[in-house]
């Protein structure tokens, strides 16, 4: 039943949070672990490429239903890869038990959102889980109750709660003219009243929610705050997946339901490359790594942004790519940020310098995670961003294919100089007894540059086993 994707990691913290003699928190991580294992292990094992088989069914343990496809298992497969990486790396920094147990708690609450919004087949019931995510990371983010936490959670809480105002209006209207929320009844009213005024701006309301959820510019306000101000295992879980799911999937989901046109199509690929750009130029005048890792994502959403403008079957496969990849390379980034704060007691890249001899390991995964997100082959980031801009020069959209290409060098600027300040600059006096992070860091950072590294290198081999099942659920 597909309802276990929520329901076991639901009913596993009730369970660990039973008021008992001897409270069962140190089962709490390993809980996690099997959830999140599972998840993984539940994608690889139906995606076509290791011999699955279709899945379009239902499962209608809750009143909306649930249903998946394999777009659904690409990111439930981010889903288990992230939240892997950011409990593991919560282990390493947070030395309280108590803390560490309520944090576990949040990663699967969070996790239960994002299943949630992966399976639904309900406008309402999709509107809820992502609400679940929501609140879930507004607690994650100000964990530490410290003042910029508490600034950034303020500000990702007031623009979420505008997207939350949007999202009602637009499924309220939507049941006035459907009659049902379900994606189904929604299609077949879209047939009869696509035109229709109150559809018009109802579909209009729930993108502009999604951009917000997503970061995608000019409603990236809340975004370089949120992931500069979180805990290290925060900062990874929102950069690697949340706001991915939240906003870029269900865009993704809601365009194929919807369907797309030239005016759709102009708002997203005009707001991607506004994103891509402001990004990117951001980044490049930060000290303090974790607010120029957050700009740098800032960036990268808008590729994912410019692959669904595009209407494009390809497109949408580059979309789907690269949010694959972004999840891995960026929560690598995000791990050895955190291995970095943690042994040389500081964000700021001004105060480090020469660390490449200290910490050989984070320096090569780091260089990988950055060779990857400025598309250098043969690396995953590569495939995505080259498939994104075949996609836009098919579709007739040269300048956005052209902008796309540039913008990889400015990528690769921004990443070259926090390489050369973290690691090749002349060592500031802080930085002289900098060593090698634990094995929580190391590890987490190695499987994840060895994700990135395989699948760069395996998927030409695997590229219609890739496309032919997202083709067909664009398609239907």
């Amino acid at each position: 039943m597909l309802s276990l994707l929520v329901l076991i990691p639901l009913f596993g913290i009730m369970v660990l949070n039973l008021p008992f003699k001897n409270p069962p928190r140190r089962f709490s991580f390993w809980f996690a672990v099997l959830v999140f294992t599972a998840e993984i292990l539940l994608a690889i094992y139906h995606y076509p490429i290791f011999g699955g088989q279709d899945l379009a069914r239902m499962d209608s343990f809750f009143g909306g239903g649930f249903s998946i496809d394999y777009l659904s298992f690409i990111v439930l497969t981010c889903i288990g890869i992230v939240s892997l990486s950011s409990l593991l790396v919560a282990r390493y920094t947070i030395a309280d038990g108590k803390e560490l147990f309520r944090f576990i708690n949040l990663i699967i609450i969070t996790s239960i959102g994002m299943s949630g919004i992966v399976i639904a087949k309900d406008m309402f019931s999709l509107y809820v889980f992502l609400e679940i995510t929501a609140v879930a990371s507004f607690v994650m983010i100000a964990f530490n109750k410290d003042i910029e936490a508490l600034e950034g959670t303020f500000k990702y809480m007031m623009l979420s709660t505008i997207a939350t105002i949007f999202m009602l209006i637009s499924i309220a209207s939507i049941l006035l003219v459907a009659r049902d929320t379900s994606f189904s009844a929604v299609q077949e009213a879209l047939k009869t009243s696509h035109s229709h005024p109150v559809m018009i701006a109802s579909i209009g309301l729930f993108l502009a929610g999604l951009f917000i959820k997503g970061g995608i510019f000019p409603f990236h306000g809340w975004l370089p705050d949120a992931y500069s101000a979180a805990p290290a295992p925060t900062s990874i879980l929102l950069a690697g997946i949340v706001t991915k799911t939240a906003g870029l999937y269900t865009l993704m989901r809601m365009i194929a339901l919807f369907g797309s046109n030239d005016s759709i199509n102009g708002v997203i690929l005009l707001f991607g490359a506004a994103s891509i750009l402001v990004g990117a130029f951001a980044a490049m005048g930060q000290d303090n790594l974790k607010r120029m890792l957050a700009y740098s994502s800032i960036s990268q959403v808008g590729y994912i942004a410019l692959g669904i403008g595009t209407g494009t079957i390809l497109g949408m496969v580059g979309a789907a790519f690269h949010l694959f990849n972004h999840s891995v390379f960026k929560s690598l980034l995000f791990v050895n940020s955190a291995a970095i704060e943690k042994q040389a007691g500081t964000n700021s890249m001004k105060s480090m310098g020469a660390l490449a001899w200290r910490m050989p390991i984070t320096e090569t995964t780091s260089i990988i995670g950055m060779l990857s997100a400025g598309g250098m082959p043969p690396l995953a980031g590569f495939w995505s961003k080259l498939i994104i801009i075949f996609a836009l020069w098919q579709a007739g959209r040269r300048g956005y294919s052209t902008l796309a290409l540039f913008a990889g060098i400015l990528t690769l600027a921004y990443f070259l100089i926090m390489q050369r300040n973290i690691f090749f600059r002349k060592p500031d006096a802080n930085a002289e007894k900098v060593t090698e992070a634990g094995f929580g860091f190391v590890f987490t950072a190695v499987v994840l540059a060895a994700i990135t590294i395989g699948t760069g290198l395996l998927f030409p081999i695997f590229f219609n086993d890739f496309i032919i099942p997202i083709k067909e659920i664009l398609i239907h």
